[in-house]
């Protein structure tokens, strides 16, 4: 009796909640499918590989090349390579959705409705920098899918895939949102939802479902060490997918604003040092030098807190937000500096298609330097040839604090500024170290390579 009335309850639940439940409290899938299913397509691509040898492609020099000449045939200069993905339909006269390096470098794209239906498909656009593509199919009354809100998902909600996973179409997995607005390495515009739904190669560029049937982001990557699903996956927001195929079908191209400025994520120990109470907002740790942010004043070491009104509580959110601005637009600014709130307006410019300004430290020189014992490490002024070039900062010679090693410092580093002041010779270093607590956090500028950012190192006793 107990046993059937929490049943009872639970299929209420589930009907108040709007998605069907079986007995044993499990959701039910299957009207979800049967109404969503036909608007997902299998999406297969050709490209031509070119071997301009016509044999495999081993340096010339290389012994299996040379027995390739000797003895076996010339290969074919055009060879076909063949992938497998996924998509679903947007609109009933054949716009579709997929990942952009689905169709990346394709010369033939064929599209296969569940209804076995074959359709060429021609690309409107493509954005690698979301991995979201554009394409279009000349059909008529084709069902499509009907698109969700992101921000209404919930973590430890269920979620739906439909995909073509090596090949086997209209393949159903299910899960859970594990997380939302994940960042991953070279993906800065995208806040990903992370969930544990069987996701495989071929589902790339399918839907991702919530339970009322709607579509809440598009398949797109998954971590693995063994080629397949470990449960985790990643989706791209349908909701930026749509910010971007709306200027692709109007212009074939997306269009993102830039304000010139390279950024790091705030630790409780960064936050110490510049005296913020929270590790919130984004630390600039370079400024591009007659970018837009350089020329509203804003300067390394600041920390944007907001941005056009809105809060930035992560380093990653500045990205997404900059990039959804229009060019030439005028932004509010809201930063911290020198232990104080600071208002600038910046005006947005447009994001390159591919490049960056970088610099590069040069000629470090082999001295013993003087050893900083607050700091743990040993450093030494540039040479003029260096100052040239850097403007200023002090060598590191030697890591010998725990501190210093374990913040990452390493022999060959370039110490820019501490906080906010640019360092130029020994004695301002120790001038400024003196007036820091025992036991406080200081906030190094450190360059390496083309790359700076800040570190938290804890003072030693004086």
């Amino acid at each position: 009796m107990l046993k059937k009335l929490i049943n009872t309850t639970i299929l209420i639940v589930g009907v108040l909640c709007g998605f069907s439940v079986h007995a044993y409290g499990l959701p039910d899938f299957t009207g979800l499918v049967e109404k969503q299913g036909p608007a997902v397509v299998n999406i297969s691509t050709t490209q031509i590989v070119r071997n301009a040898q016509g044999f495999p492609n081993f340096p010339e020099g290389d012994p299996i090349f040379d027995f390739f000449r000797r003895f076996a045939p010339p290969m074919p200069r055009a060879q076909e390579s063949q992938s497998l993905g996924s998509g679903f339909i947007i609109s009933a006269d054949g716009y579709i959705m997929t990942n952009a390096h689905v169709v990346d470098h394709a010369n033939k794209i064929t599209v296969r409705l569940t209804d076995k239906r074959e359709f060429a498909a021609r690309v409107i656009g493509v954005d690698k920098r979301t991995d979201v593509a554009l394409l279009k199919i000349e059909a008529d009354n084709l069902p499509k899918v009907l698109l969700g809100d992101p921000e209404k998902l919930k973590v430890g909600e269920w979620v739906v895939a439909i995909g073509s996973p090596f090949g086997f179409d209209s393949s159903v997995t299910a899960g859970i949102v594990s997380a939302k607005g994940r960042s991953l390495p070279q993906d800065n515009f995208v806040p990903f939802i992370q969930t544990d739904v069987a996701i495989n190669p071929g589902n790339s560029g399918g839907p991702l479902f919530n339970m009322n049937g709607e579509v809440v982001g598009i398949n797109s990557q998954i971590y693995t060490r063994s080629g397949g699903s470990m449960g985790l996956s990643f989706a791209i927001p349908i909701d930026v997918a749509t910010q971007v195929t709306e200027q692709l079908r109007t212009s074939g191209m997306v269009t993102r604003g830039r304000i010139g400025v390279t950024i790091q994520e705030m630790t409780r120990e960064l936050a110490e040092s510049f005296g913020l109470s929270q590790p919130n907002g984004a630390l600039i740790s370079s400024i591009e030098k007659g970018g837009p942010a350089d020329k509203a004043g804003i300067e390394a070491s600041d920390v944007i807190l907001k941005f056009n009104g809105k809060v930035v509580t992560n380093s990653s959110d500045l990205p997404r937000m900059v990039a959804a601005t229009r060019p030439d637009s005028k932004v509010a600014v809201e930063l911290w500096r020198k232990s104080a709130l600071k208002q600038l307006t910046v005006v947005i410019a447009r994001m390159p298609e591919e490049g960056k300004l970088a610099q590069a430290a040069k000629g470090l020189v082999d001295e013993a330097g003087k050893m900083i014992a607050r700091l743990g490490i040993a450093v030494s002024e540039l040479t003029r040839e260096q100052l040239l070039e850097l403007q200023s900062g002090l060598l590191v010679e030697d890591v010998k604090g725990s501190a210093a090693r374990a913040a990452g410092l390493q022999r060959g580093d370039v110490l820019l500024a501490i906080g906010n002041i640019p360092l130029r010779s020994l004695n301002q270093l120790e001038g400024v170290l003196k007036q820091v607590p025992q036991g406080r956090n200081v906030a190094l500028l450190v360059r390496r390579g083309d790359s700076a950012s800040y570190v938290a190192i804890k003072l030693d006793e004086k």
